[in-house]
């Protein structure tokens, strides 16, 4: 059992790595260098935490933060006191989302919702209409433009949707839309958004930036 409030009903995980040199965002080592990889991980992964901290101001959710490298005093000393922490574990990316999925249904949430950090276009609107989706449909799902998703959202465990699966490949979202019709799950799409793994998607960060610059 997790340390939610008791009261919450609805839930999101934030699946992140810490970012050290040479261990992070590696697909931009070469464009970036090691260190400017994991500094743009450490600006992406702060970007994504400043929505979700937007978005507990007008609805109730309890937040987390599930991590891979790095440690529990290291995450603190990065992200501050005021988050829930824990390791992502061992296992793909499916077995580590459907352990917290798993650990937040047994915690008392009733809307779980999953997020990475790679996706600069996941602000507080989308994961406010993301958690409103949930009132209606077993599955929802933020589809990213290679291929993949940017969050999915469920109201029961269902592992069947994380297994089989060949992460960070092109067919991750159509095979998870296909597992969700074959077991015969209401879902509804998100709105396309672009993720920041390749040295060609560096422009979409640089013009959030630039955005929230003149804000």
């Amino acid at each position: 059992m997790l340390n939610f409030p008791a009261n919450s009903k609805q839930h999101l995980i934030i699946f992140t790595r810490y970012p050290e040199p040479g261990k992070t965002k590696t697909r931009l080592i070469p464009t970036l260098g090691s260190v400017g990889a994991a500094n743009l991980q450490r600006e992406m992964t702060e970007h994504t935490i400043f929505q979700v901290q937007e978005l507990q101001k007008a609805v109730a959710i309890s937040v987390e933060v599930r991590f891979a490298g790095g440690d529990l005093q290291l995450m603190e000393d990065w992200l501050g006191l005021g988050l829930v922490y824990q390791s992502q574990g061992e296992g793909d990316l499916g077995s580590r989302m459907v352990r917290s999925l798993f650990d937040a249904f047994q915690s008392g949430a009733e809307k779980v919702i999953i997020i990475g950090t790679d996706c600069p276009g996941v602000n507080t609107q989308i994961l406010a209409i993301a958690f409103e989706k949930l009132h209606a449909f077993d599955v929802v799902i933020g589809p990213a433009i290679d291929g993949g998703y940017y969050l999915i959202g469920l109201r029961q465990p269902i592992p069947e949707l994380f297994v089989n699966i060949e992460w960070g490949t092109a067919e991750v979202f159509q095979k998870t839309v296909d597992i969700a019709q074959k077991l015969s799950l209401s879902q509804v799409n998100l709105p396309p958004l672009a993720d920041i793994d390749r040295p060609e998607d560096l422009p979409i960060w640089e013009q959030v930036i630039a955005e929230e610059m003149t804000k």
